[in-house]
């Protein structure tokens, strides 16, 4: 019962709350978010009202099933940004972006919190700020899938942001696991070769592979159905099965064979969608479907904030530190990279806005970063401050972004005043 009534609560908190900041204008990601901080563990949850709110963080992790659910679903999305016809236009662009901009992000943190360690060398040491650096390269893709969805975004700077996204993550797992084995590797003066390249590549590759396989695997299924609503239930529960299969964790001899659930379903979207004759339309079925799991998500994110890192003076200043110029990499790194590859000048300018939002990746790898140890507690505190302004601020700089860029479109007058005539209309018939 506490279950069910925490989700009705999650989800009608952060429909209402969209509906207080719509005077404002600000994205629904942004509005779900603050739901999810009022009704969590610092605010309403704190009163103890079983629920009203999240007493506690393990009663947020006790969702966390939903938010698994929701990356699946987000990734598959996303991969439907992979379509051959359209990485002819785009592929080479969003490679190079891809990597640059990621590499760029870490190289300005690692330098900026190398001078902090200089400075405060009892509060930052070295492998805090090499992870540090390697967690800089991961953007949120389900905040920025929103956003593009929310307001209906379309044009240049959409098409080559999405694929980048996904791009980023993968980049993100090698940088981190090559960065994260030499920081482990300063800590206990053993060097691991497996550690640190061997079992990053692993992932990446039994990632895709799986992921190409229940791609596959779901376009042959398909063919045995007419009904589109029963292709769309074998749609969704093709990425269930899959975002489980992703699960899997295990070693062979000193290899440890995982996976990310990101990549995988990113790769059953792309296979699905450009070998399905039906993915266009399946795709669309499925956003809709699954526009309640993503409310869900963002406001289980929201209360997952931890308010008390304001409390250590120290993580504030680091965390200012990696978030200035963090932002700086991935706009500078975007930038640079952009105009080398000769994109037009708005996606050259707004590009690495839409790039800052920070979240599950980001918190995944600082919950392998625990690993350090007593270490590992700074890392995951100043990841936790970033995440906490990157997904309050980050939608909103998206959208804006978008909007200068000219892929945001404003809602044509003559829909305007047709949606304020049905409402004068409903008015006059309920007052009859």
């Amino acid at each position: 019962m506490n279950t069910l009534l925490s989700v009705s609560i999650a989800l009608l908190g952060g429909l209402l709350m969209t509906r207080v900041f719509k005077p404002l204008k600000l994205p629904a990601v942004t509005a779900y978010l603050i739901a999810g901080v009022l009704i969590g563990p610092y605010c309403l949850g704190a009163l103890g009202i079983n629920g009203l709110g999240f007493a506690s963080h393990e009663a947020v992790e006790s969702l966390a099933l939903i938010s698994e659910v929701a990356l699946g679903f987000i990734a598959f999305s996303i991969g439907n940004e992979f379509r051959l016809d359209e990485l002819k236009k785009t592929g080479k662009q969003a490679l190079v972006i891809g990597v640059f901009q990621a590499l760029v992000a870490t190289l300005f943190v690692d330098l900026a919190l190398l001078v902090v360690h200089f400075i405060m060398p009892d509060k930052l040491t070295v492998p805090q700020v090499i992870t540090l650096g390697a967690i800089a390269t991961a953007t949120a893709p389900a905040a920025t899938l929103m956003v593009v969805r929310q307001y209906k975004a379309k044009g240049p700077l959409t098409s080559l942001l999405l694929p980048i996204v996904a791009l980023d993550d993968a980049v993100g797992l090698v940088v981190f696991a090559v960065s994260f084995g030499i920081a482990k590797t300063l800590v206990s003066g053993q060097v691991d070769m497996v550690s640190i390249l061997v079992n990053p590549l692993v992932e990446i590759v039994c990632s895709l592979l799986l992921g190409a396989i229940m791609g596959w695997v779901l376009t042959q299924l398909e063919k045995l159905f007419n009904s589109n609503t029963n292709r769309l239930n074998l749609t969704i529960a093709v990425v269930f099965l899959t975002a489980s299969l992703s699960m899997l964790d295990f070693h062979v001899g000193p290899v440890h064979i995982s996976f990310s659930s990101l990549l995988v379903c990113m790769m059953l979207g792309t296979v699905f969608c450009n070998i399905c004759p039906l993915s266009g339309d399946l795709m669309a079925a499925t956003d809709k479907w699954t526009s309640p799991v993503f409310a869900l998500f963002f406001v289980i994110s929201g209360a997952e904030l931890e308010l008390s890192v304001f409390a250590d003076w120290a993580i504030v200043v680091i965390g200012i530190v990696y978030i200035a110029f963090r932002s700086l990499g991935k706009y500078f790194g975007a930038f640079a990279s952009a105009k080398a590859t000769k994109c037009s000048p708005e996606i050259c300018k707004y590009l690495g806005i839409t790039l800052l939002p920070q979240a599950g990746v980001a918190l995944g790898m600082c919950t392998t970063a625990m690993a350090l140890g007593a270490e590992g507690n700074l890392i995951r505190n100043i990841t936790l401050f970033a995440v906490l302004i990157y997904e309050l601020f980050g939608p909103v700089l998206t959208r804006q972004a978008l909007t200068a860029a000219g892929d945001i479109k404003p809602m044509p007058q003559e829909v305007k005043d047709r949606r304020k005539t049905k409402l004068e209309e409903a008015a006059k018939n309920k007052t009859k």
